[in-house]
Formats: structure tokens, sequence, C-alpha cells
């Protein structure tokens, strides 16, 4: 099952990287797979969002996501329901002792048989791209 779990620290407050996080908007400018993405207001729990990552040959397939959890400012998460992987995520934001906030970043994805043979290198690794974009969501809140 490829799996990655990772956590920065952004020097800006609880709320405000909860807000950033949690307005998919953004999320073209930090995640690196993201072609396309619709959605209208703060997510709730039920919610689907839609977005378009890339595909075979570069063409974009659908990748929606439902809302899973939206505590604010603590919890958010969500299950991808279309496409042919379909990843769990979850971000946690920890306010720590100078008023920064952690932002800790979990992607799994259940593939099985075929699948898991077939695509379980390329899902890692785009797995790995996606939290990697926590730096440059780190460098957009910051200002840098």
């Amino acid at each position: 099952m490829p799996s990655v779990r990772r956590s920065v620290i952004i020097n800006r407050p609880i709320d405000e990287v909860f807000t950033f996080f949690t307005t998919h908007s953004n999320d073209v400018k930090w995640r690196p797979h993201v072609k396309e993405i619709s959605a209208s207001r703060t997510p709730a729990v039920g919610e689907r969002i839609h977005q378009v990552v890339p595909g075979p040959g570069g063409r974009g397939i659908p990748a929606d996501l439902e809302v899973t959890a939206f505590e604010r400012p603590t919890h958010y998460a969500f299950q991808v329901v279309a496409g042919p992987v379909r990843p769990r995520g979850d971000f946690v934001f920890t306010t720590t002792g100078d008023g920064a906030t952690e932002v800790a970043l979990s992607l799994s994805a259940d593939l099985g048989g075929l699948k898991k043979l077939l695509m379980g290198g390329s899902v890692q690794k785009a797995m790995e791209g996606e939290v990697a974009g926590l730096d440059t969501a780190k460098r957009l809140l910051e200002g840098s």
C-alpha cells in the first residue's frame, strides 16, 4: 500500500494556515499534480470537490474528492472518490509554542492485485510529490 507522511512548521497562526489548506482554490498554487479544481466555498463533511490530475499521456483525469473530516482549526481529511486510484488524505494542524503551526499531511492508497503491481510505484511517487508541496505552501504563507 503506497503511503507517505510529512510535516512542516509554518510561521503563521493556526487559523490562517487551516484556512489556506481548506480553501481549494489555493491547491493549484502548492499541489504540483492539480491541473484543475472547482470548489466554491469552505468545505464541509460530505462535500464533493471536483479536481483533475495528470493521467497517462498527460491527459487530465477526474480525481474528485469527498471531505471526510472538517474540524476547524485542527483537522481536515478527504477521500478521493473518482479516478483509478482513490487515496485518503489527512491533515492535522497543531499550534507550536511560538505561535507557528505544524502541518502534518498523511496520504495512503489501498491498491490490490494488478493495480498494485502496475501502479504502485507511480502512485507512491505522486504522493511524495504531493507532500513535498508543503514546502511551497510554507513559502506562500510566510510570504517568501
